[in-house]
């Protein structure tokens, strides 16, 4: 369900616009977790192979969301640093879809991520995307603040047999 006057592309994490939504997000996840989020965040763990960083952009080319996606285990996508400017109805959803395309392209199986309990917002969008619970992986494991949630992907649709 990608919104009309959307589009969504590849970005580099360094650049002025991605780091202008970054500090837009460290900004709101401070104000609603007490944590910036910023320590579980390298722009080096989206410059590898089977990562990406995304922008949204409104179609007069301001930039209103980003998020990431990186390795993780075999097979596992995380999803990062999601975020889109308050008001812009249909900019997460419109990254989180591209993302997706991006991990199923890249050949991951599923996507995972992290947020906060209390950051009922994020959870209740996820979970209207599909994600669901999952066991705290890696550096979240034992840390009753946080709830993991992955999502299958669709697997590649198989070429269709020469007639």
């Amino acid at each position: 369900m990608m919104e009309q006057n959307m589009k969504v592309e590849l970005a580099d994490p360094e650049s002025a616009e991605a780091q202008q939504l970054l500090a837009g997000l460290s900004q709101t996840l401070q104000q609603i977790t007490g944590s910036s989020g910023t320590a579980s965040f390298d722009v080096n763990d989206v410059k590898v192979e089977g990562a990406c960083f995304a922008v949204g952009r409104l179609v007069s080319g301001a930039p209103v969301a980003c998020g990431a996606l990186r390795p993780l285990q075999p097979g596992v996508a995380e999803l990062k640093r999601m975020f889109a400017l308050p008001g812009t109805k249909g900019a997460g959803s419109a990254v989180l879809a591209f993302l997706e395309q991006k991990a199923s392209e890249f050949g991951y199986d599923q996507v995972w991520l992290e947020t906060r309990k209390v950051n009922q917002r994020a959870v209740a969008f996820y979970e209207r995307h599909g994600y669901r619970p999952i066991p705290n992986f890696g550096r979240y494991v034992g840390k009753d603040e946080a709830i993991c949630l992955g999502k299958p992907l669709p697997s590649a649709l198989p070429i269709a047999a020469e007639p």
